[in-house]
């Protein structure tokens, strides 16, 4: 049974990654990267993990990340497995909080230079609240100090009713009772969320935290100040 706490939740996992895993996992990106990766998966990409109803991807983009990043869908089988090692030796704290959780979908990498950044925004529970598997959370690793460079991770909370759908959970279908469900637009494109009052809370985990965060949880990253922020990000689902 999911309930709406834990698409709204947050919570930390120190020591998710050792030292000696953060520089492995640096090494292991830099030679997927090598010299043309960053254009690759940077500036030539046309693709984005993130979809506006209505909008092309190349709109998406403009929208989700307007300075850019490096977003590469498909990372490299070694990092895949120490992620996961390192996930599963975590898994009874990541249910501890999302006790629906039941796997997660493959990682991401992601990259921020100076001057980048990620818009606020609601991920959903895609691709749609009615489907399993249901996408409940989120979860960033930084392989970097974002107090050196900036770019902090944070969330945005809001009293305000404009973010829900009328609509509420069918009985049966898996959800507890009063569920809500966040608009689709629920990001810098749609006027009605720009206007939205919303209060943020940043963080600057140390490098190796994993920071999970619920799925109908407004989000985002500062712009990185210095130098380059390197992350991994993964979706826990509920099958």
């Amino acid at each position: 049974m999911i309930h709406i706490s834990e698409t709204l939740s947050v919570h930390t996992l120190e020591g998710f990654l050792k030292p000696e895993e953060i520089q492995r996992l640096s090494l292991v990106m830099d030679n997927a990267l090598g010299p043309l990766g960053r254009d690759r998966y940077g500036t030539d990409r046309r693709t984005t993990i993130h979809e506006i109803p209505g909008h092309s991807p190349a709109e998406a983009q403009d929208v989700y990340e307007p300075a850019g990043r490096i977003e590469m869908s498909e990372i490299p089988a070694e990092a895949t497995a120490r992620l996961d090692r390192a996930l599963k030796l975590h898994m009874a704290a990541v249910t501890r909080t999302l006790p629906s959780v039941t796997g997660h979908r493959p990682w991401f990498y992601l990259e921020y230079g100076a001057g980048q950044y990620i818009t606020p925004h609601v991920d959903g529970i895609a691709p749609d609240p009615l489907t399993r598997p249901r996408q409940i959370a989120a979860a960033t690793v930084t392989l970097t100090d974002t107090r050196d460079t900036g770019g902090a991770f944070y969330v945005e909370t809001t009293g305000n009713d404009a973010v829900w759908t009328a609509d509420k959970a069918p009985t049966g279908s898996g959800y507890a009772q009063g569920m809500r469900f966040a608009h689709d637009g629920a990001d810098m494109s749609s006027p009605w969320f720009r206007a939205m009052p919303r209060t943020r809370w940043s963080v600057t985990p140390a490098p190796g935290t994993l920071v999970v965060f619920g799925s109908q949880l407004v989000h985002g990253t500062e712009p990185v100040r210095a130098g380059r922020v390197r992350k991994f990000l993964t979706h826990f689902v509920s099958e």
